[in-house]
């Protein structure tokens, strides 16, 4: 790339309860070769950890503290809100980059103006020859099941060429801020899950398309934040895939997923955990479909925010 064609990229992370990880994610980025960066760290009001600390090793950093946890959504939000480049990267704080990362995903989407947003291949930190993320499968409006392309598989160079997309991955995607301004920031109903993926279906009915860029390197350190599994994890997947639902998906296909989640999936999955003796797992599912009768004609469910 030519010196001029090195715009501003605004690379922001969301910090909770994890200063350790976002330092080393920040380390790996000022090794990186792309020279024209910003750093932003919204903190989601961390209860057990110092923040500042991140300020302090990394003065270049722009750091803000949020008063409230905003969860994923609402705290990338702030970050994009105060983005001034050119393009938006929205970047886990458990992931680590390779050197020439960022370079592969800003010629792809100076490449064609259609390009609305794309993601990195993603690989475990722990293990780094096995993929974790090199796209997605079509997101089932019955089931609403989607399986990451290449998860679990060692990288042998099978999916070393670029792909649309259906949807990008919340760990390392970049987006255009001139497509943010035209669809908006990401819903605050979300607060964790399926944000990205609701953000994804409102960048691709906006007439632009999304890619996974294959040279493009991240790895990540899976959930750290949530964990594997979790009551948290329990109930905002499940509240969340109903949400997505009711956003996106219509007619036929959304009466018979609706019948789907509550006649079939969540009660196998609710009471597999009470057999199981995880009686907090079963009740995030309760409390998971009891918001959804609260908020049933919640017109806030459809609201899309902007800058």
């Amino acid at each position: 790339m030519q010196p001029q064609q090195y715009p501003l990229v605004s690379i922001i992370t969301v910090n909770f309860n994890g200063s350790e990880d976002t330092l080393e994610m920040i380390d790996s980025l000022t090794r990186i070769s792309y020279p024209n960066i910003e750093i932003i760290v919204v903190d989601n009001n961390s209860e057990n950890d110092n923040p500042r600390i991140i300020k302090e090793r990394f003065p270049s950093v722009v750091l803000y503290e949020s008063n409230i946890n905003m969860g994923f959504a609402g705290g990338n939000n702030l970050g994009i809100m105060r983005a001034r480049g050119e393009y938006v990267l929205l970047l886990n704080n458990d992931t680590i980059v390779e050197k020439g990362f960022l370079e592969p995903l800003v010629r792809k989407m100076q490449s064609d103006p259609n390009i609305g947003c794309v993601s990195s291949k993603l690989r475990f930190y722990y293990d780094r020859s096995v993929i974790q993320f090199a796209g997605y499968t079509p997101i089932d409006h019955r089931t609403m099941r989607s399986f990451a392309i290449g998860y679990r598989e060692k990288d042998k160079g099978q999916y070393d060429i670029d792909k649309e997309t259906p949807y990008a991955h919340g760990a390392a995607m970049m987006v255009s801020m001139n497509v943010i301004r035209a669809i908006g920031i990401m819903s605050y109903i979300f607060f964790l899950y399926y944000e990205e993926a609701d953000w994804s279906y409102r960048i691709k009915k906006a007439g632009y398309t999304i890619w996974y860029v294959n040279n493009s390197m991240v790895y990540h350190k899976e959930s750290i934040s949530v964990g594997k599994l979790s009551a948290s994890k329990v109930y905002y997947q499940n509240r969340n895939r109903i949400v997505f639902m009711r956003r996106n998906v219509e007619g036929k296909d959304f009466y018979l997923g609706i019948l789907y989640q509550l006649a079939i999936a969540i009660p196998k999955n609710a009471v597999k955990y009470l057999i199981k003796g995880k009686p907090t797992y079963f009740y995030a599912y309760v409390r998971a479909i009891g918001w959804h009768l609260k908020n049933s004609v919640n017109p806030h469910i459809h609201d899309n925010p902007y800058l």
